[in-house]
Order: C-alpha cells, then structure tokens, then sequence
C-alpha cells in the first residue's frame, strides 16, 4: 500500500504519462486512454468510453481548466473519493517510481531518501493544499489571506480526525444514496458540490467524537473572528463554510455562512452558499429568501457578478420548486436561460416543470433544445419522453425512454415511467420487465412492485402476480395494496375468457348504449350526469379543493389588495400573472406537502387556467378565477354560489354596487360550463359577443342562472353527493364488471341484480353475461340504504303472501 507521499507521486506520474500535450490538463480525449489503458482486460464501447467521461467531468467539474480538461489536482481527487485503485493503475501502466525519480528528478530522490519523515509531512501539508486548490485560489471565491489558509490546514485536520474516528466506532459514518440533487443543475461555481449527486455522509452528531469536534471547530471561528480586519474574518468564516460543506457537513457549513452574511450582508456569495446549504437540508422557504438576497445583491452590483446570474436564476428556480411553486420556479429558469443560451441544465429544469404543470408543447420544445446542446443527457431524454406519453405521441416516447435508458441503464425514472407506458399501451409483459428493473435498482420501490403485480395480472399470470403482491404488502401497508388483493381473488373465484380486448381474468363486459339505461326513482343519479360529476370530482380530488373553505376565498379577496390593469379592449381588471396566482393557491392550500401542491397546480392549470388565459397572455382575471373555484371548494352548497356572485361583484366594472352586470353573469356561467363540462361549453363560450347589454343582474336573479340543469351549473347537486359519499364502502359487495369492491354509489339492476360501481355505471359497462333489452338501475349510497330497501322488499312481500 502507498504512503500519502508516494501515492500522491503514483497519481503524479499516472497523470504525466497521459498529458500527451504537456498543457497541465487530461482532455477527454486523454481521460479516454487513461480509462482504457488502466483497464487492459476490458474492451469499452465509445458509448461506455463517453458515459464514463460524463460522469468524471461532470462529478469533478471544480477541477475541470477549461479546454485543457481534468487537472492533475482533479485526478487525485478521483482516487481520493475511491474512483480508481493507484497502486493497480500504476502497476497496471508498468510505470517504476524509482526510475521514473532517478531518471527525471535525481535531487528530490536524494532528498526523500534522506529524510521521509520530513517528505511525509510536506506530502500531508500538500495533500490539503491540492484538496482545497481549485475552488480556493479562484480569483472571486478563493482564500485571500494567508491566515486563512492556516484555518483551512487545520479544519482538513479536525475533519479527517473525526472521520477516521467514526469509521472505526461501528460504522457510524454512512454513505447513503441521495438523489435530492438528481442533476437538479446547480451551478458548477456557486452550487454544491456535484459529488453529493451521488453519496450523502451521514455523520453521527450525538456522539462524544462529533462534540469534541464542534468544541475544536468554535476554536477555529474564533480565530477567524479574531482576525486584523473584517475582510480577513469574512475570508475565514467562508473558506470554513466551504471547507465544512466540501465533507457535507452542512448544519456547521450553514453556521459559518451566516457569520459570513453578518460580516459582509451585501456580497453574493455567503447569501448563495448558505442558500445552497438551506437547501440540502430541506429548508426550501429559507433558501428561497436567501437566494433572492443573493440575487438582488448580484444585480445591485453592477457588471461584477453578472456572469454568476443564470446560476442564482438557476438555484432560486429549484428552491421554488422544492415549496411547490413550480409556475414561478419556470420564470427564473427563462431567465437563466435568457441571460445565458447555452445554459442546457436551465433548458432541462425549464422543460421538467412546463411538463410538471401540465403544459407539454412548450416542455418538448425547452426539452428537445436542452438535448440538442448536450446529447447524452438522460434527465432530459427522459422527461421529454414523459411530455411525449402526455400527447399521444407514444411511439416516439417508447424511443426516448429507451435513449434514456440506453444512457444510463440504472435510470429508474426512465424505466418506471416506461413500464406505465406499456401499461396504457395493454403490452403488460414489457411492463412487467421494466419494474423488475425498476426493483433491482431500488429494492424497496413499492410502487414499483404493485405496478408490476398489476401488469402481471394484465399478462395473464395471476400466481406471478399473487406473488408480486405479497412482496409489495411487506413493502407497505397502504390501502390500494389490500384492494388489489381483494380483486385479485375476486378474479380468481370468476374466470371468464376476455371480451373487448379484456385481458385474461378479467370480467367480459359490454357497452350499452345510453339509452338503454334506465333509473329508478328519482335519486338515482343518470348515466351521463354521473360521468360529467364524475370527472369535476376527480379534478376536486387532485387539486384538494374540497379541503379549501370557500370562506379563504372570501377571506383572501377582502384582505388582498390587488392593482386595477386595464386589459386589450381597454376593460379594467384585477389581473395577475401565473406564479403571482400560484402564491394565492400556496396559501389557499397551505396544507398539502410541495409534490402534492404540484400536482394540484397542475390539474387547475389543465383544467381551469387554460380556459381563462386563452390567449396565451399569462395573465388572469382574479376575480372571474375565485369565482370559478368557488363552486368544488369546500363548504355549503348555497355559501358556495354566494362566495362565487361575491367574486364577480369584486371585479372592477361590479364593485360599486349589489348588483352584477348581466353579461359578465352570461360570461361566468359560459366559462363554468367550459372549464367543468367542457362538451357542452366550449361551443357555448363561442357564443358569447360584445358586452353592449348594461342591463343588471342581483344575486337571486343569478341564482336562478347558476342553477339552470340545461344552460347553467346544475350538476352540482351531483357533485355534493359525490363529495359526501364517495368513500362508503359496500361490504363485501364487488362491483360485476371490473370486480372491485364498490367505493361509493352503488347501482343494483333491478331485474338481473348484479351491482355496478360508479365508474363503471357511467361508462355504460355490463356483464356480458346479463344481456337485456334494457336495464332499470336503483342507486344506494351506502350498505345500510341497500339493507332498508331489502328489509321493505321482504315485508312487502310477506304482506302480499298473507
């Protein structure tokens, strides 16, 4: 094994030989032969050789001397972090260290044989100065003064202490995966440390080692405070913080940043750094604050740190998106994007969140410039494949995954989001083979496992499948797991041959035409008015507005006050931009996690802002958005439309009296009808011309409007009984088509009296079985209702035999 002085010289010699151009850097090229040479027995493809130098140059991008590529600091570095054996490499290259010293450097052999306690020392002393080298002697981010670099000494000492300490008592010191910076594209000069893409350190903090450590560490602050001048303790406390968070040790990392900010509040990079360390622990609203000091100190200060604005851009967008705030995150990275063309990460997060918010043209466009600027980015072949899937353009998705894929062969994104693509596609073996993948690269991917269980049940391979779903329920214990389970033997107990393409096990059914469905009595909801209510409710559902009061949104127009802007026809306004509109949805919906506000942001963006911005503009009509959210948010029915004639009443050209203007009421039952029934809408919306008629419209004469079955929004009842009830269970009741248990409404026909759950009823579906020239179904909302109506048929029929 080498000492640190003749491993640092193995590394020295390795780099040498491959310098063919003597410029002080391996090029990608050079990198190449070295890869090659070091590894006789393996024969690389050039996509092997190309991937491996991504992951060097990208990983190591803080060595990386422009043109000149990997330096030999770099390359140490690599060894250091385990990348590569030195003494292998250097036997494997038949290099001789010996000769190599006596042939080119006679006097400094003569001096190491003389004194290798001496050589030992300055090899450690040279060890942390190469560490440290290419971020600290940075013209703009390095250390300044001598003193500091004593600090830096020192801390490289403290650190490796405790790391060698830990490691030995039981392990504690944990490398896990970490995917919080999965090529999120922070900025190579001011973001964190690329290596933290792959590894996270855990250090242990509780221990006796870790507290002498800390004890050691506020020593070295003192000295930085303690220094001649402010410039000097500002030079301390950031090489402190970059030293700290190098080893990833950002609770003490983050300390020594806000020192830093205190000491000099108007210089960009502590705001950044400590942005950066905010982040990584999962204080996203604090990094976000921090990264926009950073910025406005960036743009206050001239043409010195423009060059560093797309980073901030960059960084602040992905703050944002760690809130939820996705809408606003997409601003900045157009501005990072703007401000520097070639930026394709910026490109990559800018397409990523377009497609997050459900806006899939302009998320292939970003993503497809992103990949022409860097072609073996996988990230973005894989997103751009997602947006593909969202247009129809499936086909075309299944070649870019599998680019994905063929790039980075562990790519678990690529290979789940391509196993739910086979699943649309009915091709249920590829399916299940991609979440095999999916589950040797994360074992406990529980999605994974009960998706491939599902696809194998689709394949046909129902003990494969019985089997995949024990694995998933040891994985968890949700809800749907025990529903697939349920269904599973449902269909095990009926086996029928597949009808409308159904697959094996599955039970035949038929569409019936609509009208030949029949109710009975007067609650049972109709077939199509059924699955209109049924699609607002799985909209309400995702965006989580039933759990939104109505009252915030009384509450939020009366306390807001939002600038009167004039639109193109020269109509006055209330209007805001998307991300301004996101920050209200943030705090209407204060209490979803950010990737489940995501996913809300989304379905109103779909759903609802597509409707209002037609134009493509960006901005809306607040008061015209509130009252179209007002109906499926929480609270009474009639509160709801109280709150919705309030919000049109808040608009501009209404708020001076009680009454509304009659075509802004026809405008706002129009755009209701094509956001929630857009069938029926959008063609109605066509209609709508000129606003000539002044004539005015009072709060009951707008009732009678919004509750008109045939031209207003009389599908709410529908919706409230949804709302109410769909989450009743039925006993052991399965619904006779898809065999699952029935969540819901629950449609017995009353002549063959097999039970149809709500999706199924709404689509027309019937076992093929039960053939009729129609069918007369009664709705039971729950499993008592269905026992009343039992118990009244017996009693009924006992009365009628006496």
């Amino acid at each position: 094994m080498a000492t640190r002085g003749t491993r640092s010289e193995k590394v020295r010699r390795i780099f040498n030989q491959f310098d063919a151009n003597r410029d002080g850097g391996l090029n990608r090229e050079e990198m190449a032969s070295l890869v090659g040479a070091v590894n006789p027995r393996v024969k690389f493809s050039d996509e092997q050789i190309n991937a491996i130098l991504d992951e060097v140059f990208r990983t190591y991008g803080e060595f990386i001397d422009g043109d000149k590529g990997l330096t030999y600091e770099g390359l140490l570095r690599t060894y250091d972090d385990g990348a590569g054996d030195v003494d292998r490499d250097f036997d494997a290259l038949g290099l001789d260290l010996v000769a190599a010293d006596a042939a080119k450097e006679p006097l400094a052999a003569l001096e190491a044989s003389s004194s290798s306690i001496v050589d030992e020392r300055m090899a450690v002393e040279t060890q942390k100065k190469q560490r440290t080298a290419a971020w600290a002697v940075s013209p703009n981010h390095g250390i300044v003064f001598d003193e500091t670099w004593k600090i830096v000494d020192d801390l490289e000492l403290l650190v490796k202490r405790l790391k060698v300490k830990q490691s030995k008592e039981g392990g504690k010191l944990k490398n896990d995966n970490f995917d919080a910076y999965s090529d999120a594209g922070w900025s190579r000069e001011l973001g964190p440390s690329a290596e933290i893409s792959e590894k996270r350190v855990m250090w242990e903090e509780s221990g006796h080692d870790y507290a002498v450590f800390l004890k050691e560490l506020g020593g070295l602050r003192g000295r930085a405070d303690g220094a001649r001048s402010r410039e000097e303790a500002f030079d301390g406390h950031m090489a402190i913080g970059r030293v700290l968070y190098e080893h990833q040790l950002f609770k003490e990392a983050l300390v020594s940043f806000k020192r830093a900010c205190e000491l000099q509040p108007v210089d960009v990079r502590p705001h950044f750094r400590t942005g950066n360390c905010l982040y990584v622990l999962g204080r996203y609203k604090e990094a976000k604050e921090e990264f926009l000091l950073a910025l406005e100190s960036a743009e206050a200060g001239g043409n010195q740190w423009a060059y560093l604005l797309p980073q901030i851009y960059v960084n602040l967008g992905i703050a944002l998106e760690g809130e939820g705030l996705v809408l606003s995150a997409c601003e900045y990275y157009r501005e990072a994007a703007i401000l520097c063309p070639t930026h394709f990460r910026a490109l990559k997060l800018l397409g990523s969140a377009l497609f997050g918010v459900g806006e899939y043209r302009a998320a292939v466009k970003a993503l497809e410039e992103a990949i022409f600027m860097k072609p073996d980015y996988a990230d973005a072949h894989c997103d751009l494949a997602s947006a593909l899937h969202a247009m129809g353009e499936d086909e075309r998705a299944i070649e870019v995954f599998q680019k994905a894929i063929d790039l980075k062969p562990g790519h678990v994104d690529a290979l789940y989001n391509l196993g739910g693509l086979y699943m649309d596609l009915g091709r249920f073996q590829r399916a299940s083979e991609m979440y095999t993948r999916v589950l040797a690269v994360w074992p406990n991917h529980w999605r994974a496992q009960l998706n491939k269980a599902v696809s194998l049940l689709g394949a046909g391979e129902t003990e494969e499948a019985k089997r995949a779903l024990k694995e998933a329920l040891k994985m968890t214990n949700r809800v749907e797991l025990h529903d697939a389970i349920s269904h599973l033997k449902q269909l095990q107990k009926k086996k029928t041959k597949p009808s409308n393409g159904g697959a094996s096990g599955e039970a035949s059914f038929v569409i019936v035409e609509p009208s030949k469905f029949k109710v009975v009595g007067d609650k049972t909801t109709g077939r199509q008015e059924l699955a209109t209510a049924l699609q607002i409710r799985a909209l309400q559902r995702v965006a989580r507005l039933s759990r939104c009061s109505v009252e915030l949104l009384k509450k939020e127009m009366s306390e807001r006050d939002v600038p009167v802007s004039y639109s193109g026809s020269g109509v006055p306004e209330k209007s805001i931009r998307k991300p301004s509109l996101e920050e209200i949805l943030h705090r209407l919906l204060n209490f979803l996690k950010p990737e489940t506000f995501q996913g809300a942001v989304k379905a109103i963006n779909e759903r609802i802002l597509s409707v209002l911005d037609e134009n493509g503009s960006g901005r809306l009509d607040l008061g015209m958005f509130f009252a179209i959210l007002a109906p499926i948010c929480g609270g009474p029915p009639d509160r709801r439309k109280r709150v919705a004639f309030d919000a049109l009443l808040w608009r501009p050209m209404n708020e001076d009296g009680a009454n509304i203007r009659k075509f802004d009421a026809t405008l706002y039952i129009k755009l209701l009808r094509a956001v929630y029934l857009p069938s029926q809408g959008v063609s109605e919306l066509m209609e709508v011309r000129g606003d000539s008629d002044t004539s005015m419209v009072s709060f009951s004469e707008f009732l009678v409007m919004f509750d008109d079955p045939d031209w207003g929004f009389g599908i709410m009842p529908t919706l409230v009984k949804l709302e109410t009830g769909d989450r009743n269970r039925h006993g052991d009741t399965v619904c006779s088509v898809c065999r699952y248990p029935i969540i819901g409404s629950r449609f017995k026909e009353i002549k063959s009296h097999f039970s149809l759950c709500n999706q199924c009823y709404s689509e027309g579906k019937v076992p093929s079985s039960f053939k009729q020239d129609e069918y007369r179904f009664k709705e039971y909302g729950s499993e008592g209702e269905a026992m009343k109506d039992k118990c009244m048929c017996f009693s009924l029929q006992f009365h009628n035999e006496k």
